[in-house]
């Protein structure tokens, strides 16, 4: 190991790294009929993300800004520790984490972390590593490669599945959408989605989705929801997400005890979205939740959505909600 200060870095550097968080909207063929399993479809969003700094320092430390971000600091060394690991360096770092992204929520919260870490320790070491080597590097991006793409360049997109070999998963598409599109971002504070172990066991114990529902997926996503984005047309676009959510609802609903949505407060809310507006939106459950989405043509349409909401009695005060655009850039290292 390597225990001095690399030559070019001044013994009070510090790297600060901000990476966005990102709304998983489906896989494309989770049995991987063709032999490439999962596949995914993803949009990177402003309003939510991982911030934090590390730097050079006399003996190493670390310390959080919030409860969420403490609760993540055992995570967060475990990725120093490997960092060190693999590249030989073990110079003394002061970490912060001032902002995390809500864990298991559905926003990539995992894979960003790894990823901030990891782009902050290779920027003090002058290392040149891409993007898809510091993952596999912390075991990120094992299924879906939409965390990896949108680190580096936000916007929406679609990935080609991890290889047999497991080789990260390509990129496929990536369109920025329309500057006036909206997302209300549907948070249910203090549940969690399935992760880890618990999320590979889910996984395993669904029957296989037939090639049939594999297909028709692609097909939504490739001629719908892809061109919907790239040519202004919402409708299309929402059109295609719909039926994509509404196949994927179904053949997860075994694991989500029947439901589509992990909370029943995000479902009640989406559902009721999805029959007023029908396909004036796009709706649906980031991975398994329990963030629930719905993507409008403007901000006035995400505005008066939710009042009808509110109106209607169907938000629950155990909700967190809030409208955010989608993001056309990815993680700022400064």
């Amino acid at each position: 190991m390597i225990s001095t200060l690399p030559a070019r870095a001044d013994a009070l550097a510090r790297v600060a790294v901000r990476a966005p968080g990102r709304l998983h909207l489906g896989f494309l063929d989770p049995a991987g009929t063709l032999g490439r399993r999962f596949g995914s479809l993803g949009l990177v969003i402003d309003g939510f993300e991982t911030e934090l700094e590390l730097g050079f320092a006399e003996h190493d430390s670390a310390s959080a800004d919030s409860d969420d971000g403490q609760a993540e600091l055992g995570r967060a060394l475990e990725h120093l520790r490997l960092l060190r690991e693999r590249s030989g360096h073990d110079a003394p770092l002061a970490l912060r984490l001032m902002r995390v992204l809500p864990p298991h929520a559905g926003f990539g919260s995992g894979t960003q972390l790894a990823l901030a870490l990891g782009r902050a320790f290779a920027r003090l070491h002058a290392l040149e590593l891409t993007t898809p080597q510091l993952a596999a590097w912390l075991g990120r991006g094992r299924r879906s490669g939409i965390g990896i793409a949108g680190f580096d360049a936000g916007g929406l997109i679609v990935d080609g599945g991890p290889g047999r070999d497991g080789a990260p998963a390509p990129v496929l598409a990536r369109l920025a959408l329309p500057a006036a599109w909206r997302v209300i971002v549907v948070r249910h504070p203090g549940r969690r989605g399935l992760s880890g172990d618990e999320e590979k066991r889910a996984i395993a114990a669904l029957p296989p989705l037939p090639l049939e529902g594999a297909a028709e997926l692609c097909h939504q996503v490739l001629m719908r929801v892809l061109p919907g984005a790239a040519g202004d047309d919402f409708t299309a676009f929402a059109a295609g997400l719909n039926r994509v959510q509404d196949l994927l609802g179904g053949h997860f609903a075994p694991a989500q005890d029947g439901s589509a949505y992990t909370s029943a407060e995000v479902g009640r809310l989406l559902q009721w979205i999805r029959s007023e507006a029908g396909d004036a939106a796009a709706v649906g459950q980031s991975s398994w939740g329990p963030t629930g989405f719905a993507i409008l043509p403007s901000a006035a349409a995400a505005a008066r959505l939710l009042d009808a909401a509110l109106a209607a009695g169907v938000v629950s005060p155990a909700l967190a909600i809030t409208t955010v655009a989608a993001r056309a850039h990815g993680a700022r290292v400064a």
